[in-house]
């Protein structure tokens, strides 16, 4: 993730999304005395996090970040993972917009 740039990752069974890693649910275990020999993704994910389709709108998204205080969401259609988007995703789209 830190060398990717990334602040989450999709954890994925097949096509099908499982759970959502983020940088706050390492930080968290690794205060909690994480031992990265043993520990699975699946003990630091979040499961069944909420999920957004690509046909919600930018600030529809922002809100629900907002609202929720996530920093990202997950995108599926059809019941794939899509992508990502992010808190900083969503502000570069909503600037962009504006101008």
């Amino acid at each position: 993730m830190a060398t990717a740039g990334h602040g989450s990752l999709g954890v994925v069974e097949g096509s099908h999304l499982v759970g959502l890693v983020t940088e706050r649910d390492i930080v968290r275990a690794v205060a909690a005395g994480l031992d990265t020999d043993t520990t699975t993704v699946s003990a630091v994910m979040s499961s069944e996090p909420d999920i957004f389709s690509p046909e919600n709108d930018v600030w529809e998204a922002a809100e629900w970040l907002a609202e929720a205080g996530y920093r990202h969401l997950p995108v599926i259609e059809d019941g794939q993972l899509l992508g990502i988007v992010s808190v900083r995703d969503l502000l570069v789209a909503i600037v962009a917009d504006e101008d």
